[in-house]
């Protein structure tokens, strides 16, 4: 594979699988969800912050930009070219790199009261994230 793909890539199809991507990051987290959970095992104050900067919505859709990108890439370079094959692209990339990753940090961060609680959480975000890009990456590549 090369750079070139960039150029073969349908890059509409990138930026809305960011987006949902991103989106379901403001559902996963919300405190209806696991927001409650995730702060509990992250050690943080459960009460509102008083201000929210722009780098708390800014670096996760930046994030979810890239690893988007790269899926969409890997789909192209594996001839992804269905929905299934999305799902399935989407739930290789969220289980074989997202959560491994997750855990390890997770299994060694001795700063977060319950560092697995808190890594099981934000892999499970990346899993189904994954699956939903590559769903729509599927559909559109």
């Amino acid at each position: 594979m090369s750079l070139t793909v960039l150029g073969d890539l349908n890059w509409w199809a990138v930026v809305v699988a960011t987006i949902a991507y991103f989106a379901l990051g403001l559902v996963w987290y919300a405190d209806y969800a696991f927001g409650r959970a995730w702060q509990r095992a992250a050690g943080w104050d459960l009460s509102p912050p008083e201000k929210i900067g722009v780098g708390v919505y800014a670096i996760p859709l930046v994030t979810c930009f890239v690893i988007t990108l790269a899926t969409a890439m890997i789909g192209h370079a594996s001839r992804t070219d269905d929905i299934m094959e999305g799902i399935l692209l989407g739930l290789v990339v969220g289980l074989g790199i997202a959560l491994p990753i997750r855990l390890m940090t997770g299994a060694y961060d001795r700063t977060k009261p319950a560092p697995i609680t808190f890594a099981a959480i934000g892999a499970g975000y990346h899993i189904v994230g994954l699956t939903l890009a590559g769903a729509i990456l599927g559909l559109w590549i």
